[in-house]
């Protein structure tokens, strides 16, 4: 069997943070917030492609003592694949804003041998950014 990514949810403790932080410095494009503030859906998400979406879940969807055991701690990771000009941008913006980094490294992935750094959200959630290729 093969698939697509087709979502991650992060547990988030601030929503407002998180869909800044996606939004202005990685540079993602927002969804649904306008709805989530307006109280007409109940989290909002950022898009990382035409397929693939980051949803930010409120405290209220995951603080409940049922949802504990697939709640905080977050996930270990998530890598965003990015052409290599993206990728240096990328890399540039979260040194302008002081944002620590570590890499670049290499690593293997979906598609082969890359060239990964990682860093870390407001709320901690690490991000690994790839390209492939020269």
């Amino acid at each position: 069997m093969q698939g697509v990514m087709d979502h991650i949810v992060l547990n988030a403790a601030d929503v407002e943070g998180l869909v800044r932080f996606y939004t202005e410095v990685v540079e993602l494009e927002p969804e649904r917030v306008e709805e989530f503030r307006g109280g007409k859906v109940p989290f909002p998400s950022v898009r990382v492609n035409a397929g693939t979406v980051i949803d930010l879940a409120p405290r209220a969807m995951w603080e409940s003592t049922q949802l504990q055991t697939r709640g905080r701690p977050n996930l270990n990771h998530f890598c965003l694949t990015l052409e290599k000009v993206e990728w240096d941008k990328l890399r540039e913006r979260l040194a302008a804003g002081q944002i620590t980094i570590e890499g670049p490294l290499p690593r293997w992935g979906a598609r082969g041998h890359g060239t990964s750094f990682y860093f870390h959200d407001p709320e901690g959630n690490e991000i690994e950014a790839r390209y492939y290729g020269e």
